[in-house]
């Protein structure tokens, strides 16, 4: 039973400013989570291109492990979309005025941080847009990207 999300987006996700596209956490439960976006005139992406759908997607992955910390008390950690599959689009573009709800599904999680879940965007009752996402959470992103290191 999905429970709503009370945090504001910017508590739970590690994108900040104008790279955070998610407007809302709507709600939320061990597997799925759902956020909005309000497609603006004005910002990073208007009249957004259907291609984006993907980011909205990856961050919404984002929310959801960002809410999972925050209610065992951590803070949110950088994530990165390995790849899609099928990522399928009806729409050249998010029409402006539209509010886009977007749901992921965890597939799987693995304890080396390695994530799989199904994403779709939808606008009122039609869904627009459909993906498998891939993803990685790193325990320690920073030494991560740091790569191995000569001793």
């Amino acid at each position: 039973m999905r429970t709503p999300v009370t945090l504001p987006i910017q508590e739970i996700v590690p994108h900040s400013g104008v790279m955070c596209l998610l407007h809302r956490a709507v709600e939320g439960d061990e597997d799925s989570f759902v956020a909005e976006v309000d497609v603006r005139s004005e910002g990073l992406f208007a009249e957004a291109p259907g291609w984006i759908g993907l980011e909205y997607m990856g961050q919404t992955i984002a929310a959801w492990a960002g809410w999972q910390a925050r209610q065992r008390g951590d803070a949110p950690r950088i994530g990165f979309l390995l790849g899609s599959r099928r990522y399928e689009c009806s729409v050249p573009v998010f029409p402006v005025g539209k509010t886009l709800q977007i749901e992921i599904q965890r597939n799987f999680v693995a304890e080396n941080g390695l994530g799989h879940f199904d994403c779709r965007i939808r606008i009122g009752d039609e869904t627009v847009a459909t993906a498998t996402l891939t993803v990685f959470e790193p325990s320690n992103a920073e030494a991560f990207l740091k790569g191995p290191q000569d001793v």
